[in-house]
């Protein structure tokens, strides 16, 4: 019997995998249109529908923060035709967010890690400090007094300046925005005195002298300003602070719908005008086994929930 159950078993699993996808898969951004996540996964989807020979269409189901979209996955048929794009906001929903029925490393399964976000350190070039030694000086100096923008409270660019405290033991004063655009507007204003931004988001105004580049915040330089050091080479070793982009589905989605899922994406962001693309967005693709987008949730997971529990953060 056990024979034959197993014999039954890769038999479904070998017609599974010959027939997926057979119709349309769909790719849930849980955030509005236009924004850089919107923007990768528009990107990526065309290529993957070449590949897959089925469309690949991306849908937007924006609210609370990502939560809304990402619930609407943990909830779908777990057949490989409903995708999530997962960030760092889902990694830091996972422990901040209240009152969600999802868990990420227990609903959802990885398919495959799209890109890393390179951050930046900008500061107004008010500010009394042109790299991010001199900006630990003034912020030990007056410790509460040097601002740092986010996007709102519990956003990854509001973790990333908390991480940075913890890691260089300075006290800044937080001050949240409804988003990127305001909190850009008032650093590029001078009414806040530094920001942790996506390198994209704040590139234009760094390239024209609008805002000074105090460091990187991922782990490698990026290409598209090579004088500015990375922030652990500048004063803060070992600290990162990026985001990320990747593909998840619900969880006990067969492993053959993962396989071609990930191998169809993987190919996808090595074709060079998905690569060249994503690069001019500072989101340098990785491509890479599920295992190793797993692996990368996880030290996400862990590294945001530290950040939370040290620094008393509370979601709105």
């Amino acid at each position: 019997m056990r024979l034959l159950l197993l014999s039954l078993l890769v038999a479904f699993s070998n017609a599974y995998a010959q027939g997926f996808p057979n119709k349309p898969v769909r790719i849930i951004v849980p955030f509005p249109p236009g924004g850089g996540t919107d923007v990768v996964a528009r990107t990526v989807a065309p290529k993957m529908q070449e590949l897959l020979g089925q469309p690949v269409v991306v849908e937007n189901r924006a609210g609370a923060g990502g939560n809304i979209g990402t619930d609407f996955v943990a909830k779908s048929p777990a057949d490989g035709y409903t995708l999530l794009v997962a960030s760092a906001a889902t990694a830091i929903n996972h422990t901040l967010a209240k009152n969600i029925s999802w868990e990420l490393t227990r609903d959802f399964a990885p398919v495959v890690l799209l890109v890393v976000n390179q951050s930046l350190l900008a500061a107004h070039p008010s500010v009394p400090a042109s790299n991010v030694r001199e900006l630990i000086a003034l912020a030990k100096a007056k410790p509460g007094q040097v601002t740092f923008a986010s996007y709102g409270n519990g956003s990854s660019a509001h973790l990333i300046g908390e991480l940075f405290k913890m890691m260089a033991g300075v006290d800044l004063l937080h001050v949240p925005y409804k988003g990127a655009a305001p909190a850009v507007n008032d650093l590029l204003g001078g009414q806040v005195n530094i920001l942790f931004a996506d390198v994209a988001a704040i590139l234009p105004h760094a390239k024209a002298g609008k805002v000074r580049a105090l460091g990187i915040g991922s782990a490698k330089r990026f290409g598209g300003l090579p004088d500015v050091p990375t922030i652990a080479e500048a004063g803060v070793p070992g600290f990162e602070g990026g985001g990320f982009l990747g593909l998840v589905a619900p969880a006990g989605t067969p492993r053959e719908a993962i396989n071609a899922l990930n191998a169809a994406a993987v190919k996808s962001l090595a074709m060079s005008e998905v690569n060249e693309r994503l690069n001019a967005l500072a989101s340098p693709p990785v491509g890479e086994s599920p295992e190793h987008f797993g692996r990368h949730l996880r030290s996400e997971i862990d590294k945001w929930a530290r950040v939370i529990r040290a620094g008393n953060i509370k979601a709105d």
